[in-house]
């Protein structure tokens, strides 16, 4: 037997397989194990803490539940049970809904006009996918993933800022080559629209997963929103941009404002107008800022 240790990229013998995990968890009494350790206040829990925390009277079937836990989804210390980053995704899971929810949600107004013909803007939430039309025209203001859970005691402009809030993460994680789902490597590059894609441009970014394949794209400004150069530009003009919806932002969601400078290699520029300024900001096939420049529109 080898004694030589794993590279980080290189899947460990101890690896368990997906349907026997699956098969765990596939248990009532063991998903309120996890959730009474979820909910601790204190952890490591004793094993008669926890025990008064299930529903489960009978001890021995209780531990034998605990035992099934322990190891993948459960750790065991010396002064009692702690919960595994593992058993805290499934806990997660759940109260995301993802598994349990089918929400039915009426559209409804949202911030923000057009940024094509000035008209309202309307949120539809369907398979676990917000996306924001124009009612008027149709144009399309992005379509993302948000999890049932972020419905659950909000009203409809709080979903509609937790929708915003977390397209900037999303799109910032995998800018930086992480994906939002597993961590794994992003790849990222900038694509053609082919019409198969929901967005209404004709130039996208796409992240795409290298590990579980989760893709991501977006108008190419998109990606700018985390930009220290952006934030500073509104700033000068005493505006947040973090306060402003990423759809109210023509620049995030049209083609107006992006232009292809090159294609080998990848020289693609976004304005920006803001007042009587215009920011410009030169990105390269990797979509990593290679240039900006501030200009004044007066005159």
């Amino acid at each position: 037997m080898s004694g030589a240790s794993e590279g980080p990229g290189e899947e460990a013998d101890g690896e368990v397989d997906p349907a026997e995990a699956f098969g765990v968890v596939a248990n009532g009494t063991r998903l309120e194990i996890l959730e009474a350790l979820w909910r601790a206040d204190d952890r490591p829990v004793s094993f008669s803490a926890l025990h008064d925390e299930v529903a489960m009277r009978d001890s021995a079937q209780f531990n034998y539940h605990l035992q099934q836990l322990t190891d993948q989804f459960v750790a065991k210390r010396e002064a009692g049970y702690d919960l595994r980053h593992a058993g805290a995704q499934v806990v997660r899971a759940v109260r995301a809904g993802t598994f349990t929810r089918r929400p039915d949600v009426e559209p409804f107004e949202v911030e923000g006009a057009c940024t094509r013909c000035g008209g309202a803007l309307e949120a539809r939430y369907a398979d676990e996918q917000f996306r924001i039309d124009c009612v008027d025209c149709g144009k399309s203001h992005g379509e993302y993933e948000f999890p049932p859970g972020g419905l659950v005691d909000r009203s409809n402009a709080e979903v509609a800022t937790a929708f915003d809030e977390r397209v900037r993460h999303l799109h910032c994680l995998a800018a930086d080559g992480v994906c939002p789902s597993c961590a794994g490597r992003i790849h990222t590059e900038i694509v053609r629209n082919d019409g198969e894609c929901c967005l209404d441009v004709s130039l996208r970014a796409e992240h795409v997963c290298e590990r579980c394949r989760n893709e991501l794209c977006s108008p190419v400004g998109l990606v700018l929103l985390d930009e220290s150069v952006v934030s500073a530009f509104y700033e000068d003009h005493g505006i947040d941009l973090s306060s402003r919806p990423y759809w109210t932002l023509p620049w995030c969601v049209d083609d107006e404002y992006t232009a292809v400078e090159s294609v080998d290699p990848w020289r693609v520029t976004v304005e920006i107008p803001l007042a009587d300024d215009r920011l410009t900001v030169t990105l390269d096939g990797d979509l990593d800022v290679v240039d900006s420049e501030c200009r004044s529109c007066e005159g």
